[in-house]
């Protein structure tokens, strides 16, 4: 039930995040959704595709250093409130979220959150235990054509 992530270290500066965009888009690799978090200096791109091995190879090749994160999808109801009962969820049972960021389809009345935990095992069964859908790689990759 967990996704692969790619994140990546960019100086920042003008064209160090298009040159590795631009190198998986010549491998005709779409992005599914991505977050990119800022200092002064460097940068983390973290991606999500579909072809993410491909990908790995594809940037490492061309010089940067990818590391792969396990992280998971949680459909959370798209309304005011929606978030922050899934937090609770989360804090009632001590679990740590390193961060998120939003999957960039909606389905329904739902908003994909991507989520980064401390202990993405022990968070997968907490949040099916509460009745959240926890959304399967398989099933998020098969709304991408």
């Amino acid at each position: 039930m967990k996704l692969q992530q790619l994140s990546l270290f960019l100086e920042n500066r003008p064209g160090r995040l298009e040159a590795p965009l631009t190198a998986i888009a010549a491998e005709d690799i779409n992005i599914l959704t991505l977050s990119l978090a800022d200092t002064a200096q460097f940068g983390i791109l973290r991606l999500i595709v579909k072809e993410w091995e491909t990908a790995k190879r594809v940037l490492e090749q061309a010089g940067w250093v990818v590391n792969l994160t396990e992280v998971v999808a949680v459909d959370v109801l798209d309304r005011p409130g929606g978030l922050a009962a899934a937090l609770k969820i989360l804090e009632d049972a001590d679990l740590n979220v390193e961060y998120m960021y939003a999957f960039s389809l909606r389905r329904g009345d739902k908003a994909i959150l991507i989520f980064r935990f401390e202990d993405p095992d022990r968070a997968i069964e907490v949040l099916l235990d509460k009745k959240l859908h926890v959304v399967s790689a398989e099933e998020l990759m098969s709304f991408v054509p």
